[in-house]
């Protein structure tokens, strides 16, 4: 299988440098060498009839529960053994999801925040104990000073990564509110992420920070904040040069709110029918579709904003699994402060950290579902939707009991690795920007 990728790079590379830019009639060899299906895994690499029964339980599922299209991916002993699209990634132009489409992942999005900062804790930058607001702390920032709660300048790493900072959802979601933060702070709508956090700031906290737990979207944007602070670049960029791309992942991003600002390959969003309109985040009082405006995914970044491929996040997950099958990106010891339930702050960056070694994360936004599983006997899976099942948050329990099915299904599992099977090349649409990538 390595001798197979080794071959394909070296045919791209070959055709890349062969290249003229004056011969125009030749350009199209070059996009179509660069083409998803040429450097990434398709439905065809998952196909056959040992996967017959399991098409035909997730198609049956998805049909229940109208969901419009899905990506699935599954790990054993440190291999990724399937991968496969269901459904349309849109169903208006009829295009079949694909394993390198990419979604919303929402919630599963603080995993991806909680490596970057013990990144930054094992390179010495950064302590768990540190403070993160006042005069001597990370975001020491004027515009965070004279918080309303003195408490405030309690709030430690550690604390906003168990979600211990202070804050609950009393009274809403800080994160979910863009026109009335931006109302109540005098600017433009929607708020952005210092601005939310001006406005939490604003107010007293709930409760002293570390004496209790309350899950905080906002806890988790702050800490996009800090990752900034400390790396002296944006979130975005670190997390993709400290933590994916040293793993292979090139496709993952953030995401942006409306339709026309659609990633190359992300998928299409949609809602059940029922599913009310909500007041435009950008103010104009206009009636829009929840996925598309209705919600300031940009602003949530460390808690929320990333949008990945089911394959990319099996990646991510066996780098952070605490298993020998692949090397993890992080110390046992980080692993252990992120998992263990003993030591009074797991889970972090996990939703759900189970003694036995079961561990999985949710995420989930109008329009989109997803989770991502570590079974205690080693077998990994994601499941990505682009659309909201009208049974709401129940759809977790509903895809666990489907994946135990499909798992079930097939007795003996390819032995090679389809990870072989991708390019570590970035995926582009255009021919100038593959050509200056590399």
């Amino acid at each position: 299988m390595r001798g197979k990728k080794k071959i394909l790079l070296v045919a791209l590379l070959v055709v890349l440098v062969s290249y003229n830019p004056g011969a125009v009639e030749r350009s199209y060899v070059v996009t179509e060498k660069l083409a998803p299906e040429n450097v990434r895994l398709s439905n065809i690499n998952s196909s056959g009839r040992e996967f017959a029964q399991i098409e035909k339980t997730i198609s049956s599922f998805m049909r229940k529960w109208s969901i419009s299209g899905a990506s699935v991916a599954i790990s054993m002993e440190g291999r990724l053994v399937f991968a496969r699209g269901f459904g349309y990634a849109d169903t208006t132009t009829k295009e079949v999801a694909q394993p390198f489409h990419k979604f919303r992942i929402a919630s599963i999005s603080k995993l991806i925040t909680a490596v970057g900062i013990m990144k930054l804790v094992e390179e010495g930058k950064i302590s768990l104990n540190d403070r993160v607001f006042g005069p001597d702390a990370i975001l020491n920032d004027p515009y965070f000073s004279n918080p309303r709660d003195k408490r405030v300048n309690g709030i430690t790493v550690a604390h906003l990564l168990s979600h211990e900072g202070g804050w609950s959802q009393r009274w809403g979601d800080q994160m979910f509110m863009p026109v009335l933060v931006a109302e109540k702070m005098g600017v433009k709508p929607p708020a952005d992420t210092r601005t939310i956090v001006r406005f939490a700031l604003d107010k007293r906290l709930h409760f002293t920070p570390g004496s209790g737990k309350a899950y905080s979207n906002l806890g988790y944007s702050i800490l996009g904040l800090v990752i900034e602070k400390v790396s002296g670049t944006s979130y975005e960029d670190y997390c993709r040069k400290e933590v994916l791309e040293p793993l292979g992942i090139y496709d993952m991003t953030l995401a942006h709110n409306l339709a026309s600002e659609k990633a190359p390959f992300e998928v299409t969003y949609y809602t059940p029918a029922d599913v009310p309109l909500k007041p435009s985040i950008y103010g104009t009082g206009e009636m829009v579709s929840p996925p598309y405006g209705g919600n300031n995914i940009e602003a949530l970044g460390g808690s929320g904003a990333w949008i990945a491929t089911a394959p990319d996040l099996i990646r991510l997950m066996l780098a952070v699994d605490g298993l020998s099958t692949k090397q993890d990106i992080l110390s046992e010891e980080s692993v252990l402060f992120m998992t263990d339930n003993d030591n009074g702050y797991a889970p972090v960056g996990w939703k759900t950290t189970v003694y036995n070694g079961t561990w999985w994360r949710t995420g989930s936004f109008p329009g989109s579902a997803g989770v991502m599983k570590r079974q205690s006997d080693g077998i990994g899976w994601v499941v990505l939707f682009n659309s909201s099942s009208w049974n709401g948050p129940e759809i977790y329990t509903s895809i666990n009991n489907m994946m135990y099915r499909v798992l079930a299904q097939v007795k003996h599992w390819p032995d090679r690795d389809l990870f072989d099977y991708s390019l570590p090349v970035p995926l582009k649409i255009s021919l100038t920007d593959s050509l200056s990538s590399l």
